[in-house]
């Protein structure tokens, strides 16, 4: 409740701008490298799924041209 009050008495820049600032002065080693992970993270997962989803595809593919050799 005292932080509201604080910055009730403050002009809008302050709120708005100035502090968003100092947090990402402050802050922006961590923020950089959490987003930095995550987006590596995300990468990874992508990645694995295509490869899974290749190797389903090709698997696939090779058990339907080897079934339709059989039948003859």
């Amino acid at each position: 409740m005292a932080v509201r009050e604080i910055l009730a008495g403050m002009p809008w820049w302050v709120k708005w701008v100035a502090i968003p600032v100092i947090a990402l002065f402050v802050f922006g080693g961590l923020i950089t490298s959490v987003v930095g992970f995550l987006v590596g993270l995300l990468f990874k997962v992508l990645l694995f799924v295509a490869l899974v989803g290749g190797l389903v595809f090709v698997v696939r593919k090779f058990m339907t041209s080897s079934t339709s050799k059989s039948d003859w």
